[in-house]
């Protein structure tokens, strides 16, 4: 196991790498690619690298395909650059980033919605009873006399 800290280092090391490796592809299948993390394992083994692909589910589909026809080559490269001992095997994943965000701003605007019809149905109203139910005439009157000792203190 080694330490995390070389652990993130060389996950950084290997998203560069494979960010700039993936423009020496000449594979037509090869959408816009753009490397969005790298993730290695504690002993430096296996590599995870999630890309996103700008297009549609048949270009994403044709980028897996191009990403692993080259995974040889760049796991080569990869290793070369890094001077392990044991090259990392690389595995690719979809990163659906745009999909999260959509999904979160729809839920956003329905929570706005929401809130704005709250606001709408409790606009003029008032709450039933008194502003505050559980003080008493009394406490009042024991406030009222509480300030007026203290102004004849002063």
């Amino acid at each position: 196991m080694s330490d995390p800290a070389k652990t993130r280092r060389h996950a950084e090391r290997v998203r560069e790498l494979v960010a700039s490796l993936v423009r020496e592809i000449k594979d037509p299948r090869l959408g816009m690619v753009t490397i969005t993390d790298a993730r290695i394992t504690g002993d430096l083994r296996d590599a995870t690298v999630y890309y996103t692909v700008l297009g549609d589910a048949t270009e994403q589909a044709a980028t897996q395909a191009a990403l692993e026809s080259a995974k040889g080559m760049l796991r080569t490269r990869v290793g070369h650059a890094l001077g392990l001992r044991h090259s990392p095997s690389l595995t690719f994943v979809l990163d659906n980033v745009q999909d999260h965000a959509k999904e979160l701003e729809d839920l956003l605007a329905e929570a706005r919605q929401r809130d704005q019809e709250v606001q709408r149905l409790a606009a003029g109203k008032k709450y039933a009873g008194d502003p505050d139910p559980y003080k008493s005439e009394e406490d009042d009157e024991d406030d009222t006399e509480r300030v007026g000792a203290r102004e004849d203190q002063s």
